[in-house]
């Protein structure tokens, strides 16, 4: 299935091409876990493709309220920006042929990319973070690593300011000299449900960079600022107040979280 042309994903253009294009489904994508439609969306000469969730298309489940998998996406990409980093391609809640839903920037990923592998013995090589041991076969096991990049180390910080319930390896998309990660609907909840594969840098100290960041996010999350205000659309009270605790925490250890032990510390399938 042939891509329409892409527009840059961090410009303005993008935002309003999302928003205002007619969108028109070409295909399925199978192996999502909800209802995910790729389509074109077209607007004053320019197209692109993109990426569209119905929530009628959203599977309930037992811990997320049904019908805010959407919200929760485009609350990601809120935040998202709020960093600076640019982490989550653009991303809006609009109508489309089967109701309103999550629409979002379709990103092409770099091949063979390096970000997770599996390798004998009990310690990393340099460049690489361990995540934990895996079962690879009936009486084999190997070590899970991550690279210990800065890109990755930033989509960690992200993570645990969103409470991402679902960072999988597949959510994570390479672009170039970008690496964006997607597929965010279970996040913000307001218990802790952090799970995910970037473990590597768990306990260690936050860059000064990222200090710098949950800073200026601390104060776009006061009430009445900006950010606070868009995501008091998308989601609830609760979940606004738990995001400004875990950025306050993050801020008062000054270090990565480590797991609790609360909750599966890996998402399964990691990829």
């Amino acid at each position: 299935m042939s891509a329409p042309e892409r527009i840059p994903p961090r410009s303005v253009t993008a935002v309003d091409l999302l928003t205002r294009g007619e969108l028109t489904v070409r295909g399925r994508i199978r192996d999502a876990s909800n209802a995910a439609l790729y389509c074109a969306v077209s607007h004053d000469g320019q197209e692109a493709a993109c990426v569209y969730k119905p929530v009628a298309g959203e599977r309930p489940l037992w811990d997320f309220p049904d019908g805010t998998l959407a919200q929760r996406e485009v609350a990601a990409y809120q935040v998202s920006e709020a960093t600076g980093w640019g982490l989550v391609p653009p991303t809006v809640l609009r109508d489309g042929p089967y109701g309103q839903g999550m629409v979002q920037l379709w990103i092409e990923a770099t091949p063979d990319a390096e970000l997770l592998a599996l390798v004998d013995g009990e310690e990393p090589e340099p460049g690489w973070k361990a995540i934990g041991l895996a079962e690879v076969a009936e009486d084999r096991t190997a070590l899970l690593v991550h690279a210990d990049d800065e890109k990755l180390r930033r989509v960690a910080v992200l993570d645990a300011v969103i409470n991402n319930a679902d960072r999988k390896g597949g959510h994570l998309l390479p672009a170039g000299d970008r690496l964006y990660g997607i597929d965010h609907g279970v996040s913000f909840h307001a218990e802790n449900k952090l799970r995910t594969l970037l473990w590597g840098w768990a306990g260690e100290p936050l860059t000064p960079e990222a200090v710098k960041v949950l800073g200026a996010l601390r104060d776009a999350l006061e009430d009445g600022a900006a950010l606070a205000t868009r995501l008091a659309e998308l989601i609830t009270p609760a979940e606004i107040d738990a995001t400004r605790t875990r950025v306050a925490a993050l801020l008062a250890s000054g270090r990565h979280p480590e797991p609790t032990g609360d909750w599966p510390a890996i998402p399964w399938p990691p990829v």
